[in-house]
């Protein structure tokens, strides 16, 4: 198609309706913000409620993880402690070895089957050990990944250096400790095509993606990358299908493109010429993207377009399962729920709404909207509710502190966790605060959004605008989130009937990680204004209580 002819027909309609209603907002925002003074973030040290990490060992992250057999295997314990630590793994499958010193486990697995490792972390002050279930099959991303993405701070101005410093602080900061493993690189990393599969080839603000992909691996993370079935992606690179058979798309052999390769008419808007390249191409070059990306050594994908389809999500499904390697795939954006089964079976995440924002209106409507999506999140597949906002975000080269409230922020991890929705962070880590450090290193509260039986939360009662969601645990015990969403203050409470608990509950803060009451009864507490409390009930009805004999 001629890249300066109209949008077709039968897709005008819903590009011109993402566009009135969130892209465009999310994408323009970045100019906006791009073009503000920088600001600082304030001291919101006051509110905070996680509790500082033991110099005793502790490990952290999944229980489980999903491998495909003869993939390449990386698996780095988390683990918080004073440093120097030792790490064991007894009872590893044949053929992967771990390194004592970092705790990273590599190898391939051949055989399939449920290999339960036990492993242990040790330093001058004590040991610590957990089991690890590693399940050799067809499934992966058995619970939901948490990492980072590069848009919600840098958009389509991201670099290579950019990318380096998130993966460093990832690990200097601790967030790796805890469990944080992805590191992805959204939109504005492409050039053009060539190379030996005749792929797309990253622009001048990434000079080595191999080497950054190994460099990212030998710190014990993941990497992910971006692209789109159109001809051009959001930020008008350039896409996994072209209009041309030899993969040259018409505006970049015409130079309608800046310096990195992006699409820009000579005096045009790029702001409105670039919806010019929203649209599907006759020529696929789907299969040389993969290949490359498998020996660039990419883990995780974002395929991001609108309206979503089956052909090009089966496509893709297909040629990522022909490789060795074990590639997140993720899609992105506003999956129609009418396609859910499809979602479910062909993606590993998919995006449930369009781009989030730091405010209150746009966290809390996507967040209270996700109970549909709960026949379909189970572990493998996960209803993405879109990336976090807390931290500096800007989607843009300037950034800002994120505009929610602190007791709102308290909302979005909650909830996101609750909701068992992949955790991807949006802020630039290396300006992270100590505030938002503590919101992402509550290993109680990341346990929710990790436990394996990656279960989705369910309001089980609902009054004006407060609501209580519970959520199953693998042990019988159950997390309880009261939320309110009104701009006072209130009073919530359940009873332990209610919930279909038996025996006395010791109810637990998950934020303070502290023990509050034991009840054979009831639990009530005051929610603060777009706040939540965040508990667990526990033993609950505890898997060694069900199987005793009445």
């Amino acid at each position: 198609m001629n890249p300066k002819s109209k949008i077709p027909e039968p897709m005008k309609k819903p590009i011109l309706l993402y566009l009135t209603t969130l892209a465009l907002t999310a994408l323009c925002g970045g100019a906006a913000a791009g073009e503000a003074a920088a600001q600082s973030a304030p001291d919101m040290s006051k509110y905070i409620l996680t509790p500082k990490a033991a110099p005793t060992p502790r490990i952290n992250g999944a229980r489980i993880f999903g491998v495909r057999p003869g993939s390449e295997f990386l698996f780095t314990i988390a683990a918080t402690g004073i440093r120097p630590m030792i790490f064991s793994a007894e009872g590893l499958p044949r053929g992967l070895k771990l390194n004592p010193a970092t705790g990273r486990i590599t190898g391939r697995v051949k055989k399939t089957g449920e290999y339960t490792v036990r492993l242990s972390a040790e330093n001058a002050l004590g040991r610590y050990e957990r089991d690890l279930r590693i399940v050799v099959g067809d499934e992966i991303a058995l619970t939901p990944p948490m990492g980072w993405n590069s848009w919600n701070c840098w958009a389509r101005d991201v670099t290579q250096e950019q990318i380096l410093s998130s993966a460093r602080a990832m690990v200097e900061k601790g967030l790796a400790d805890h469990g944080w493993s992805y590191i992805n690189i959204d939109d504005g990393w492409q050039g053009r095509r060539g190379g030996r599969y005749n792929a797309i080839q990253p622009n001048k603000k990434f000079p080595d993606m191999a080497a950054l992909t190994r460099e990212i691996h030998d710190m014990g993370l993941r990497v992910g990358i971006y692209s789109t079935p159109w001809i051009g992606t959001y930020a008008a690179h350039i896409g996994s299908y072209s209009d041309r058979p030899d993969g040259e798309n018409e505006w970049i052999e015409k130079g309608l493109h800046n310096e990195n390769y992006r699409y820009q008419k000579p005096g045009g808007n790029y702001w409105e010429d670039r919806c010019e390249v929203w649209h599907h191409g006759p020529y696929s070059f789907v299969e040389a993207d993969v290949k490359q990306w498998a020996e660039w050594g990419i883990d995780y994908l974002k395929y991001d377009w609108h309206p979503l389809n089956y052909y090009h999500v089966r496509e893709m499904f297909d040629m990522l399962r022909k490789i060795d390697r074990d590639i997140i795939f993720s899609l992105s954006n506003s999956a129609p729920y009418g396609d859910a089964p499809v979602w479910q079976r062909y993606a590993n995440c998919w995006r449930t709404t369009g781009d989030i924002r730091d405010t209150w209106e746009s966290i809390s409507r996507i967040g209270f909207s996700q109970d549909r999506w709960l026949a379909f999140n189970h572990p493998g597949h996960w209803a993405d509710s879109d990336m976090l906002v807390v931290g500096m975000v800007g989607w843009g080269p300037k950034l800002h502190p994120t505009k929610l409230t602190a007791d709102e922020q308290y909302t979005h991890i909650s909830l996101w966790s609750l909701l068992a929705s992949p955790m991807l962070i949006g802020c630039d880590i290396a300006q992270m605060d100590d505030f938002t450090m503590s919101l992402l290193t509550n290993d109680e509260v990341n346990d929710v959004n990790q436990d394996p039986l990656g279960i989705q939360a369910y309001p089980v009662w609902q009054e004006n605008k407060q609501v209580i969601y519970a959520k199953h645990l693998e042990d019988g015990s159950m997390a309880i989130g009261f939320f309110n969403q009104d701009s006072q203050p209130a009073k919530m409470g359940i009873s332990l009937r209610q919930l279909g608990l038996r025996g006395e509950q010791t109810v637990r803060d998950l934020w303070q990680q502290k023990d509050l009451m034991k009840t054979s009864d009831h639990f009530e507490t005051e929610v603060a204004s777009h706040g939540v409390v965040l508990v667990k009930f526990l033993p609950g009805n505890s898997r060694a209580q069900i199987t005793e004999k009445p």
